[in-house]
């Protein structure tokens, strides 16, 4: 049945569905940018899903600008809630899967535990607000065939992310000073593009319950222990790394200041949660020395 199948990826532009698209190769694949679909536009995203037929529907598409969110809440809203909302009416008439990637942020990241898939959620921030209500269009509109895969801290070779701006800033400062008083759980795009494939995959084949998985690596850390990897995989002296405090770095929108998911949905659907992520970042970082060091010094 997966042989045949057909995907349709929205957002496919980004860092995480350039990877998805990579691991999709040998399916039968249609890909989406935001100029060839506008996911908030009812009409058109109806229309899309009519005309190809997908067995797959995974939203990639998303306002990720969480600061620019707290001024802009209805037009973050718009792609983040509207946009899965008409996505998930649309694959409600067909009878696709879809795939909704959502956030950390819809906790209140205030907790001391993994937060598990059925944790009460709090988001603090307009960002989480409306990843939030994408999450609850999903779930509520196909309750039999909507999958919310909550993810957080992304990097890829694909797009600009925080390895790839400490690999830069390791080339041009002495020392910098990184937040040690958030911890989460820095994940690969890849290795979340595989889980994706391996749960719509095990969708079709009915093994795996619709509802909430946690989409993060395995193991925990904070900005400073993550950049000091980073760091040591450059072979540079991570005591160059100083920590300090989320005060020095205020932003409009809050951080959770804990992002630790817990992975215990997985084994529902027959599929091993992300390894750790000191592992993944080790794997991943020839190809994102690579796609940084291609960039020029600025």
């Amino acid at each position: 049945m997966t042989a045949t199948a057909t995907w349709l990826v929205t957002g496919a532009g980004g860092m995480l569905a350039q990877d998805l698209l990579a691991r999709l190769r040998d399916e039968s694949v249609i890909a989406l940018d935001r100029k060839a679909l506008d996911i908030t536009d009812a009409d058109a995203a109806h229309a899309a899903i009519a005309e190809h037929r997908p067995d797959v529907v995974v939203n990639c598409a998303a306002w990720t600008a969480v600061d620019d969110a707290e001024t802009r809440e209805a037009d973050a809203l718009r792609i983040n809630g509207d946009g899965p909302r008409n996505l998930a009416e649309a694959c409600a008439k067909t009878g696709a899967r879809l795939l909704q990637v959502s956030t950390d942020y819809v906790f209140a990241g205030d907790g001391t535990k993994p937060y598990a898939e059925d944790a009460s959620t709090g988001p603090r921030s307009a960002y989480g607000r409306t990843k939030f209500a994408g999450e609850q269009a999903v779930l509520s509109g196909i309750p039999d065939a909507g999958y919310v895969v909550r993810t957080a801290w992304l990097y890829g070779a694909g797009g600009g992310n925080f390895v790839r701006t400490m690999i830069k800033l390791a080339r041009v400062k002495d020392t910098l000073d990184v937040v040690d008083d958030q911890r989460g759980q820095p994940t690969w795009t890849a290795d979340l593009a595989d889980r994706l494939v391996r749960l719509g995959r095990a969708a079709l084949a009915g093994n795996a319950p619709a509802g909430v998985y946690h989409g993060t690596s395995g193991g925990e850390t904070t900005w400073f222990g993550f950049t000091r990897e980073i760091f040591r995989l450059l072979g540079a002296d991570p005591e160059r790394v100083r920590p300090t405090s989320s005060g020095a770095f205020v932003r409009p929108a809050p951080r959770p200041a804990y992002s630790v998911l817990g992975h215990d949905r997985w084994q529902a659907a027959g599929i091993e949660p992300i390894r750790d992520w000191r592992e993944a970042l080790q794997s991943a970082f020839p190809a994102l020395l690579a796609a940084e060091r291609a960039m020029p010094v600025t």
